[in-house]
Order: C-alpha cells, then structure tokens, then sequence
C-alpha cells in the first residue's frame, strides 16, 4: 500500500501548523502566571474555542463515530451527555471556581479546608484521571499514523505525536497552548462538516442510511448492496435521490462481527447487553442490565464532565466568574453543533464500509470510519476522496493534540506548582518553578507514551468513559459538595473522594486487564493472567457491569460519606468558611473576590 500525498500533505501541514504556533506564543509566556493559568487574560471567545478545542477528543473526533458504527443507537449516550455535562458546570461550578482564583484544582482543595494534606490527595487524582484520559489519545496518534503511513508500527504514531505535544507544552504552558486549542477546535469542527456534508449530497442522508438498514431488517440482511449493483439497491428500496439523478446506494453483505440490523438499531444494543449477553439471557432478562448499563454510562459522563482536572483548570484562565459562565455557555453551543456529525459517519460507514468490522481496511476496529470513509469518493470523483480524507485526519491530528496538550498542561502543573512548589519548595522562585514545568512536561509526556503503547486493542470511547467515571467519582462529588455545602469537613471530602475515587479506579482497571487479556496480538499474551476474569465476568453480569460502569455505585458513594463523615466531625468546619462561601458566591461587583494564588514571587506561596 502506498502512501496517499494528500492524506499525508495534510496530516503535515496541521503538525507543522501547531508547532509553528507553539513557538510562536511561547515567546509570550514570561512568567508563572503565563505558564499555570495564562495570566488570566483569556477572553470569552478565545476561552470558549480554546475549552472546545480541549474537549474534543479522539474520542469525539473518531470514538464516537467507530462507537456508532460498532455499537448502533445505544452509543448515542455518549455524544449527549459529553454536552449535557457543561450544563451542569454552568449552573454549578464554573463561576464559584473561578471566584476563589486559584491556579489548579488542588490548590482549591487546599484553600477551601485549609488543608495541605488535602492538597496531596487531590494531586494523586488529577494523575490518575490524566493518564486513563491521555491512553485514548495515544491510541487515536497511533490509529491516524498507521492509517496515514500503510506498514507503521503503531508504537511510532504514539511516540512521534507524543513528543510534539510534549514540546509545545514545555516551551509555552498554558498560554502558549491556548491560541494552538482554539485554532483546533475550528480545525475540527471544518474536518468533521465539511465531508459530511459531502458524502449525503452523494450517497444520502442520515435518515435514507437508516432506511438501508430497516429495509435491510425487514427482507434480508444477506443481498449484496454496492454503487455498482443498482438491482440489488432497489430490491431493499433504498434508491436514494440526489438533485435529477438517482444513484442507487447499498451495502455489502456485513462480516460476522457486525451486529445484526435489529440489534444495531435497537436502543439496547451491542453496548449495553454485552455482559448480558455473555450470561446468555434472553431480550427479555437481559433488560433491567442494559438499564443498569445506561444509568451508570448517563452519571459518568454528566458528572464526569464537570470533575475533569484538565478543563476545570481552564476557568482560572478567565479574568472573572462572569466570564466563567458565559464561556461555559458558549462551549455548550460549540461542541454541541459539534457532536450533530460524528454519529452521521458512524451510520454512513456500517453501510459503505463495512469491512471495517473486520480490520481487513488495514486498521484495526471501526475508531478508524471517520478517516477511511471519504475514500470511498475516490471511484467516483477521483482526487476528491483524498482530498476530503486528508481534512479528516487533519482533524483527527488536531483533535488528539489539542486534548494531550491540555492533559499535559493540567498533570505538568500539578506536579510542577503542587508537588515542587507548594510542598518540596514552597520558598522556590518563579523561574524555578517554571524550569520545573518544562521538566515535569517531558516526564508525563514519556509516561503517557509508553502506556499509550498498551491500548492498541480497547476502544478509543470506551477508555474517554472510564476516566469520566474516576472523575464522576472523585473531583465531582468534592467540588460540588465544597462549593455548596458549608457543613463540609476535610475529612468528610478526604474520605469520599479516596473512597468513591479509588474504588471506580480499581474497577475500571479489572475490566481493562480482562480485555486486553482477549487481544489475538501481544498484548493477550502480556496480560494472559487476567483471562480468567472473562469467565467470571460471564458468569456474574451484575459485577461485570458494575465495574465496567462503576459512576452509578461511587458516586452516592462518595457523596454519601461526605456527608456522613461531615456530621461526625462538624467540629472541624473551618472558622472561616462564611467567608470562604462568599468569595465563592458572592457576584463579583461586591469586591470579595480574591486571588488564592498571588503571582509568583520569591518567597511567595
């Protein structure tokens, strides 16, 4: 297979670009402010594409998409409810947040119980939330580049992407990432659209696709449907109509991996009833699972969202909580017209493409249709097909960089702001600190490659939704009982937050070994020790969801001995937490608002 000139012209052109950039607006980063939270400067605009830009993921880029396409209608959860979340941030978080001024999330946690050891505990979670979020990222470089380069080892996409997100970060923090997201997010939203649109004006749109399928449920799964068979696409009726001429699209009889049409388009799909499936109950026992299923997904993403270390930390960037709010506001807008196109591909591509189920289009899994598809066009408009797949893996570049460089940013200051200068060093100076950033960008930027090597096999949506249920259960339930409950104690927080987080962790990481342990590559062979789990997890499809999806179990968890905990040690509220929930809500022309974290200087802490 040869390497296609406009796939990877304009794979190129968009590294090239946001190196260009990151060098650019690191001349501008001159001090810690600049580095942590951009010295607070951003405005609603550019906060509000920058966030985006963060956000949309591999996993929205190219999970949901290949999610659909494996999974049918019940994958649909995921891109509504990554939405729905900021609306909870809006009305919950965002403002009272930026309010108390700090410079990441366990600075807040420190400040608000007057706790240094609250401020450790809040470290750890900020790196276990990181690394489960940037794996998917990994898997998306390493996804794009052997798509990109026909033959390349997966482990060099992961390495080479990893390391220009890693100098981009070093050379700027905060400030120097934050032109490069909001220039991303259009990027992508331009990569996802613009083929879309094309391909329904050729093949039709989403409702004449699902037509294929439902035509294709009610006679026979089995008849051979191509561009090049307008017989067999009338036999399904799916004759679609474009402008005067008629062009009769179809599909190819699907592999056995595929779902059946009944199940792809059943709410309670592939996703939902594999556990119980596993058990081999019937539809009917297999029910209250997928319900089960569906709830505890809908609390991990929701409340995931609003526990995210990486995009909570970009409302410290705004100059006020009303700015806060209103580019809260404006990111719902912008990801949600976002997330109208991923599930067209994933439709567009059960029917176009299904050899994709089966890894025989040269990659593996269907994470891969938003790349792939456009091609299609190659038989018909010649150049058009590259073209348009080059802008996709333009966006796909752009999405799994732009993501990684807020992970890094937000793990970077973590370590370099609350381990090296607030516990090791806290009369360190601010260029110390600053040259602690850069060296602490490089040595998360090398962990997350080497375990971004290890997730080949997993799904990229799959993984986005585990780390979102170690964050439903940890920086949720912390930020949204510290900002409204003044009854709060530390160890209340401190003990919901490592029980609710911990216990998710643990789960999650169970169900990850068990399925790479199922890989027919390498990676079966490394983590054979866990198979047995699989038998188990067929045998008792209750644990198995409950691990799989923990969010529905920790979460009252957490907040329940947050609660409790709270009441026993009430004694230990602290004397100034009136104060504390004024800053927190009191609008800001009142003057209570305050910086926690001052701009560095020598001895300032």
């Amino acid at each position: 297979m040869s390497i296609d000139p406009y796939i990877l012209a304009f794979s190129s052109i968009t590294v090239i670009v946001t190196i260009w950039m990151g060098f650019r607006s690191a001349k501008s980063s001159k001090t810690a402010s600049d580095f942590f939270v951009a010295g607070r400067s951003v405005s609603v605009g550019w906060n509000a594409s920058a966030i985006s830009g963060e956000y949309l993921s591999a996993a929205s880029f190219m999970g949901v998409a290949g999610m659909v396409m494996s999974s049918g209608y019940d994958a649909l959860w995921y891109p509504v409810c990554y939405a729905c979340g900021y609306l909870f941030l809006l009305l919950f978080i965002a403002g009272p947040l930026r309010r108390f001024g700090a410079y990441t999330i366990p600075d807040f946690a420190e400040g608000r119980y007057d706790s240094p050891l609250f401020r450790k505990i809040a470290v750890c979670f900020v790196l276990f939330i990181g690394f489960f979020y940037t794996m998917p990222q990994m898997k998306g470089a390493g996804t794009a580049l052997a798509y990109i380069f026909p033959g390349l080892p997966y482990w060099v996409g992961v390495v080479l992407v990893g390391a220009v997100i890693t100098l981009n970060v070093a050379l700027g923090g905060m400030k120097g990432i934050t032109l490069i997201q909001a220039f991303q997010y259009w990027a992508k939203m331009f990569a996802i659209s613009v083929p879309v649109f094309v391909l329904m004006s050729v093949y039709g749109g989403y409702g004449k696709q699902l037509e294929v399928n439902g035509n294709a449920q009610r006679s026979t799964p089995n008849v051979q449907l191509s561009t090049n068979a307008p017989s067999a696409a009338n036999a399904l009726g799916a004759s679609l109509s474009v402008g005067s001429s008629t062009l009769s699209v179809g599909r190819s009889p699907l592999p056995d991996k595929a779902p059946k049409d009944e199940t792809w388009l059943n709410p309670f799909g592939p996703l939902t009833t594999k556990a119980a499936k596993a058990a081999k109950l019937s539809a009917e026992e297999s029910r209250p699972y997928s319900l089960l299923y569906t709830y505890s997904l809908i609390i991990a993403l929701v409340c995931g969202t609003a526990g995210l270390p990486h995009i909570l930390v970009r409302f410290y960037t705004n100059p006020d909580g009303v700015a806060a709010k209103r580019t809260t506001m404006w990111v719902m807008i912008l990801i949600g017209v976002f997330y109208v196109f991923p599930p067209v591909f994933g439709v567009l591509g059960r029917n176009l493409m299904p050899e994709l189920y089966t890894g025989l289009a040269g990659v593996k899994g269907t994470d891969a249709v938003v790349l792939k598809l456009p091609t299609i066009l190659a038989e018909r408009y010649g150049v058009l097909g590259s073209v348009l797949s080059g802008v996709t893996c333009a966006g796909a570049f752009a999405a799994f960089m732009s993501t990684f460089s807020g992970l890094l940013v937000s793990m970077t200051g973590a370590l370099a702001h609350d381990v090296y200068g607030r516990m090791l060093r806290p009369k360190s100076t601010a260029g110390e600190r600053m040259k602690m950033f850069k060296f602490c960008a490089v040595l998360i930027g090398g962990v997350s490659v080497v375990l971004g090597c290890f997730v080949e096999p997993l799904e990229i949506n799959f993984m986005v939704g585990q780390a979102f249920a170690i964050a439903a259960a940890s920086y949720f339930p912390l930020l949204f009982m510290s900002v409204w409950w003044r009854g709060m104690t530390m160890r209340g927080a401190a003990t919901g937050m490592l029980t609710g987080g911990l216990c998710a962790l643990g789960a999650v990481t169970l169900t990850n070994f068990s399925n790479l342990a199922l890989d027919k590559g390498p990676m079966g062979k490394l983590f054979a020790g866990f198979a047995p789990l699989n038998d188990y997890w067929a045998a008792h499809p209750l644990l198995r969801i409950l691990c799989e999806q923990p969010a529905i179990w920790t979460v009252p968890i957490a907040i329940g001995l947050m609660v409790i905990v709270s009441k026993l040690t009430a004694a230990a509220v602290p004397p100034d937490i009136r104060m504390k929930m004024l800053v927190l809500h009191a609008p800001e022309k009142l003057g209570l608002k305050q910086e926690y974290i001052q701009e560095h200087t020598p001895g300032a802490h």
